[in-house]
């Protein structure tokens, strides 16, 4: 039987390399991004029965009214992907931009936030599915450069396992590193040299079963797509 999946960012990158895999399995995918001729094209590959809308996640209205759009035509999601983030212009701690770190807070932290709060309520009124926030291996160690996303994705994993219990029996939250791939956020941070990994299409053969494959027995346990 299909499973309902919602993936935020899902116009690029790791969001984007997950639709075709989920869709080729046969489940039904419900996802967002900001760009409004990006979601356009999404339509265009994904016709039928999968829903796409532009949305700012770090805009909790929009999240609300997005969630309430899927929940009434789709049900409660049975794999929630909070995938959706940004990487900040590589510099010491003391140059970044507060506006710069703002906005990663809103995308990176708030915005996981929002679509666990507008989603996770009619999960739990069945006590099922699986939320998975991305975090990264900057959420489990640090690199000079990357202070701000390093303490958005500590903030991430903090975030889930305190969420993995608070939900009930049958569900599970997990933080999820997804290892290293060569994504346009990953050249923001290491340029040309990011080239020697695998690109997200490659990355998501092997992660879109690893996450289908998630359930209670998970709940609260970091994991890395290895």
């Amino acid at each position: 039987m299909g499973k309902v999946i919602v993936v935020t960012g899902a116009t690029r990158g790791l969001g984007r390399a997950l639709l075709g895999p989920f869709a080729a399995a046969g489940h039904t995918v419900a996802g967002c991004g900001r760009n409004e001729g990006h979601v356009t094209g999404l339509r265009q590959v994904f016709p039928g029965r999968h829903l796409f809308a532009a949305v700012d996640v770090a805009d909790p209205r929009a999240v609300q009214a997005w969630a309430a759009d899927v929940l009434s035509r789709l049900g409660p999601p049975d794999l929630l992907v909070n995938n959706a983030a940004l990487m900040n212009t590589p510099a010491p701690l003391w140059e970044v931009d507060p506006r710069e770190f703002d906005g990663m807070l809103d995308v990176n932290v708030r915005g996981v936030f929002h679509v666990i709060k507008a989603f996770a309520p009619a999960m739990v009124s069945r006590s099922s599915g699986v939320i998975v926030n991305l975090s990264s291996g900057w959420g489990r160690s640090t690199s000079p450069g990357v202070a701000p996303y390093c303490a958005t994705k500590y903030a991430i994993e903090g975030l889930t396992l305190a969420l993995a219990q608070d939900l009930p029996r049958g569900m599970a939250a997990v933080p999820l590193n997804p290892g290293i791939i060569d994504t346009d956020m990953l050249r923001q941070a290491w340029g040309d040299s990011a080239s020697s990994f695998p690109n997200p299409e490659q990355w998501a053969k092997k992660a879109a079963p690893f996450l289908l494959n998630l359930g209670p027995k998970d709940n609260g346990k970091p994991l890395t797509v290895g």
